[in-house]
């Protein structure tokens, strides 16, 4: 990753609190604004997205379906009519 050196005015209690929280945090200033900024602009939730699904579909686990003969229509509507079965009985 390439990083710009750059200069910007920002309001003195709140870069007070900044610096604060990032010695609390034992990070660099700079770091702390860039995962900030990255957090402000969604960067970091599409890469934790990314995780998730990745994670999830190496531990996609489950046993094949095995087909049955008839109509679709026939197996639609006898799900349906399982699903009402249970609803009702609740």
């Amino acid at each position: 990753m390439v990083r710009k050196k750059t200069s910007v005015y920002i309001d003195e209690e709140l870069w007070k609190k900044v610096k604060k929280i990032a010695s609390e945090l034992d990070l660099e200033v700079s770091f702390l604004l860039e995962e900030m900024i990255r957090e402000e602009i969604g960067e970091n939730v599409e890469a934790a997205l990314r995780d998730m699904v990745d994670t999830f579909i190496s531990e996609l686990d489950f046993e094949p379906v095995k087909l049955r003969e008839g109509l679709v229509s026939e197996l639609v509507r006898e799900m349906r009519d399982e699903r009402s079965d249970s609803i009702s009985r609740q």
